[in-house]
């Protein structure tokens, strides 16, 4: 069996992983640490930006033989989700190998992807290799908890506009086939809470205007909204989760005591809309609903993504002609997803630029957010040997 312990990437990667970037309320220190030392060691200059306090965005930078021509972005983020620890089989930040698999919070979502673009230039470096366009290899905080204080923020500053990004690379999802799955678009995130009011009383009573009566209509037509996206989804194999639009109730709030009758009851829902939806049509549909449901019923959004375009995946975008070509030559087959989530990269297609999701994990089942969060050290390691013919591609575009 192969020492996997031994393997100098490996290791790397492990050391990263041992790193408790979790939430909430992160130090990303030892973070910053740790990459600087990583730029040390490929001999590439590094900056650290705070475009806000305490959420730093660590940019390592390979300046290609052109630079004046648009530079490729290599995105990835430093924190992770929280974790139930008990539910564990082995600890989350010992990065532990078992039977060659390494389990770690983080080893798909996606701190392994990160290490695997550093492990790539270092080989790319090692065989004297010069790119025509630059490469920034950027680190950036709080994805997880929807890029608030990371992305979102630091594609406004200055900073980002001197980098010249003209295409990007982030996050994608393991395939548990044999085939890469790439990302070029993702689904609006909407949460929406609906509140309605009614008259309170005494819990014996059968009073008028009753915000009991008013939530279940509400519940009632999202939950058959879903039910429609269920059976469209269930009636096509051809369809993924991203293809349709996703309705989850997470909250239902109202009420002091189990015999008064509340003065107003509230349910959000968590939804994400397919790329084929018209988002005017759709809030006038919610805003139907709540005058539906009756007197007072109104609704927040607490999140209201616009519509971004994807990228495209056409002869017109030479980026994604130059990343196909490069899949085509390892012989593995490609398709083409809408992310199911969300990422950073909605944020760099917002202004336009082209950007993909990608893992280059085959054979291996998604276990993003997961106890037991796990990827095979063989599987990394390959990742490694994609990007070396990846990268080269995108920069010499």
């Amino acid at each position: 069996m192969t020492d996997y312990a031994n393997d100098p990437a490996v290791s790397n990667l492990r050391d990263y992983l041992r790193i408790r970037s979790v939430h909430p309320n992160i130090n990303y220190d030892e973070c910053i640490t740790y990459l600087r030392r990583q730029a040390s060691e490929l001999g590439l200059p590094v900056q650290v930006y705070e475009v806000v306090p305490k959420k730093p965005i660590l940019v390592i930078t390979w300046e290609g033989l052109e630079p004046s021509l648009p530079s490729i972005l290599l995105n990835s983020h430093m924190d992770v989700v929280p974790v139930f620890e008990k539910s564990w089989t082995y600890p989350p930040f010992e990065a532990r190998i078992v039977d060659g698999v390494i389990y770690a919070r983080g080893v798909q979502d996606m701190k392994t992807t990160g290490v695997q673009y550093i492990e790539a230039v270092k080989r790319l470096k090692n065989k004297g290799i010069r790119l025509k366009r630059t490469l920034h290899l950027s680190f950036v905080p709080d994805e997880e908890v929807g890029g608030a204080n990371g992305m979102s923020e630091f594609v406004k500053s200055e900073h980002y506009r001197s980098m010249n990004v003209g295409f990007a690379l982030d996050e994608g999802l393991a395939s548990p086939d044999d085939s890469f799955v790439v990302y070029n678009g993702e689904r609006s995130i909407w949460h929406v809470k609906v509140i309605c009011p009614g008259k309170s009383g005494h819990g014996s009573l059968l009073l008028p205007d009753n915000s009991g009566e008013k939530i279940r209509y509400i519940i009632d037509k999202f939950m058959d909204l879903r039910k429609e996206s269920k059976t469209k989804l269930e009636s096509d194999p051809e369809l993924t989760t991203g293809d349709v639009t996703s309705v989850n109730l997470t909250m239902l709030n109202g009420g002091i005591q189990s015999n008064v009758i509340p003065e107003k009851l509230s349910v959000t829902f968590d939804l994400r809309l397919a790329l084929s939806v018209n988002l005017v049509e759709f809030e006038n549909m919610i805003k139907q609903w709540c005058s539906e449901a009756g007197d007072g019923v109104t609704y927040e959004s607490l999140q209201k993504n616009d519509y971004v375009a994807p990228t495209r995946c056409d002869d017109s975008n030479p980026y994604w002609l130059a990343f196909k070509a490069a899949v085509d030559k390892l012989k593995v087959p490609l398709k083409v997803r809408t992310f199911p989530a969300g990422t950073d990269s909605r944020y760099i297609r917002e202004l336009g630029v082209s950007a993909l999701g990608f893992f280059p994990y085959r054979n291996t089942r998604p276990a993003l957010h997961e106890h037991n969060e796990s990827l095979r050290a063989s599987v990394f390691l390959d990742g490694i040997s994609v990007y070396e013919d990846i990268l080269p591609a995108l920069a010499n575009v």
